[in-house]
């Protein structure tokens, strides 16, 4: 039986003082949070952080602000860095590394957060054996991410430290198999639009039961926040957490009994497991 995906290890401010240059090859929004949390953090400083112009030139403008480095083409940023992160769109990463491809020298580290992009294509299309798929979500532009990684044939450990101090800049980093990626895209990948649901319906409840809209809102908001920190820093399991909180007859568990009369647990289950499902399909 293959071994279970590791917790995640806090990330130091830096690479154990190692010093490197990241080039993003596309400059979208999670490109932006990435750099931007790796600036603020300290984990390298912007003037090691670089890439090339976007066509939505505000997408430079971001850049630039970080204090990150523009370049003339997605070659000169391949060249001048020693981590290579591929964030284009997932139907034209194979377009942009044979384009790379005699740029990716063993000196560099491959890096691809492009959803769907098997490890064997990344290798195929970039000639590249020093790789680290990660995949990350959308919290991450709040610095809130949660994100996992897995290690080519060549990635070495040095690898593995340089890429968790990055992603760790940006939330929290697990390292698993990609066999696992599938389900990891249908649980934190698809995720925070479930729990964006929840708190929409949270709020809606709140509104029914007779509270003004935007408290309703921020007391949803900040419970969904105040249980998942708590599930985060106590170590304690959710069931024994909602336990804690459900007294005899009382409201609470007369309210979950309405959830689980709506198979609210069963619901998730399967929204999760159809979302690997579909990610399998479409790569």
């Amino acid at each position: 039986m293959a071994a279970p995906p590791v917790q995640p290890v806090p990330t130091p401010a830096a690479a154990n003082g190692d010093s490197f240059r990241v080039g993003f090859i596309g400059a979208g929004n999670l490109a932006e949070s990435i750099a931007r949390g790796v600036a603020a953090s300290g984990v390298l400083p912007a003037s090691a952080i670089r890439t090339a112009p976007h066509r939505r030139a505000e997408r430079g403008t971001a850049f630039a602000s970080i204090g990150a480095q523009l370049f003339d083409s997605n070659a000169q940023v391949a060249d001048d860095s020693d981590v290579v992160v591929i964030s284009v769109k997932p139907q034209i990463v194979k377009q942009v590394l044979l384009e790379l491809k005699p740029l990716l020298t063993e000196e560099k580290l491959l890096v691809s957060i492009a959803a769907g992009i098997k490890m064997k294509d990344l290798q195929d299309w970039s000639g590249q054996q020093r790789i680290i798929r990660v995949m990350p979500n959308t919290p991450s532009a709040v610095g809130q991410a949660a994100s996992v990684m897995c290690l080519g044939e060549k990635a070495t450990q040095k690898d593995e430290n340089r890429v968790r101090s990055l992603f760790g800049a940006i939330g929290k980093v697990w390292t698993a198999e990609e066999k696992y990626f599938d389900a990891v895209t249908g649980l934190s990948g698809s995720g925070p639009a479930y729990i964006f649901l929840a708190i929409e319906a949270l709020a809606d409840g709140g509104v029914a039961a007779g509270l003004p809209r935007d408290l309703a809102l921020g007391l949803a908001s900040q419970t969904v926040l105040g249980a998942a920190t708590m599930v985060n820093e106590t170590g304690k399991h959710p069931g024994q957490l909602k336990d804690q909180v459900t007294s005899p007859a009382g409201t609470t568990i007369t309210g979950i009994r309405e959830l689980e009369k709506g198979a609210f647990r069963g619901t998730l289950i399967n929204a999760v497991v159809a979302a690997a499902n579909r990610c399998k399909e479409l790569s």
